[in-house]
């Protein structure tokens, strides 16, 4: 044998070790009874938490879903607070089972970082100025110093955004969320810039939030999804389906208020599959059958996690938009449960 040839095995059998060393996090989850939940260090509607330590907010709640359905306990899940830099790091070494961390879902992070098991919600980065500036639009910014997070998909857009509409600018970049918001707040640059929803989140920890407004234009596209590691197909088909049982229980009309009705009453095909009347899907994935109930039962369809987190009923007061179902105009879709 070759040293190419000999030096090819030897990787190959390297890739199939790392790759088989988290194949079972799903066994691995039920022998220690919670689900480890990899969170933002704290972004308002997506996963904060409180003076009390309870996590709430879009993101959070999606870990949440999971425990429901593998434990048919919502609260069977502890969070890992991490930055930007840290979330993929600790994904790949097993630090943490899932991350659901207003993450956009990206071809280089997809093949390279882990596997995305859906879209939690439809984003687009956009910019955040102070009124008294006087811009109403983003082409106004020539020469701005605009604050973001490194390692994030905003430096890159941002880049790109700049150079193709021929104007210049200063970047001022901080590991961690706080110093972001901090010296954008202080005055130590004209622009913040993020994901839209992060925005009205991070305006809501500004000394005055009225005087500062998040300009129209949106810049790119910001798919966020939770992500799991490569390589494990059973545990990527729990967090995947579970994302598809909170958008399809919206879909039929089915929510925390009246699952256990449904569960009781109804003969819709659909919703008997869904809800474990029928068929063996949870078991076929290794969890009980009940397991979109529990999820819906105990933490909601995919349209109150979004209204109780982020809606326009909240501090961010944000509208379904893309996010709305797609027979309502939205891209929210799940395949079926058959």
């Amino acid at each position: 044998m070759t040293n190419k040839m000999m030096a090819a095995t030897f990787g190959a059998a390297l890739a199939a070790s790392a790759t088989g060393a988290f194949a079972g996090t799903l066994d691995d989850v039920k022998a220690k009874g919670f689900v480890q939940c990899g969170v933002n260090t704290g972004l308002a509607g997506f996963s904060i938490s409180d003076a009390s330590g309870k996590w709430t907010g879009l993101d959070a709640d999606f870990c949440r879903a999971v425990a429901a359905a593998i434990f048919g306990d919502a609260e069977k899940v502890k969070f890992t607070p991490l930055s930007a830099k840290e979330r993929f790091t600790a994904l790949q070494s097993g630090e943490i089972d899932l991350l659901s961390r207003n993450t956009t879902w990206t071809m280089s992070r997809d093949t390279k970082q882990g596997k995305f098991a859906g879209v939690t919600y439809y984003d687009g980065q956009g910019f955040m100025v102070r009124k008294s500036l006087g811009i109403t639009s983003a082409k106004q910014l020539n020469g701005a110093t605009v604050c973001t997070q490194t390692g994030t998909t905003t430096e890159l857009n941002l880049a790109d955004w700049f150079r193709a509409n021929k104007l210049e600018y200063k970047l001022v970049s901080f590991e961690k969320d706080a110093e972001v918001v901090k010296t954008y707040d202080t005055g130590g640059c004209d622009v913040l810039t993020t994901d839209a929803s992060g925005l009205y989140a991070e305006r809501l920890k500004l000394v005055n939030p009225d005087e500062h407004m998040v300009l129209p234009e949106i810049i790119s596209k910001e798919p966020l999804g939770p992500m799991v590691r490569s390589g494990d197909d059973a545990w990527f088909n729990v967090v995947k389906w579970s994302y598809f049982a909170l958008v399809q229980a919206e879909e039929l009309g089915v929510d925390s208020k009246n699952v256990d009705e449904m569960l009781a009453k109804s003969d819709n095909p659909e919703i008997k599959r869904m809800l474990g009347k029928d068929g063996s899907f949870g078991a076929d994935m290794g969890i009980s059958n009940a397991w979109a109930y529990n999820i819906v039962k105990f933490v909601g369809n995919y349209g109150e996690l979004f209204e109780r987190n982020v809606g326009v009923n909240t501090p961010l007061k944000i509208s379904r938009g893309l996010n709305a179902l797609w027979t309502k105009g939205g891209l929210q879709y799940s395949p079926p449960i058959r």
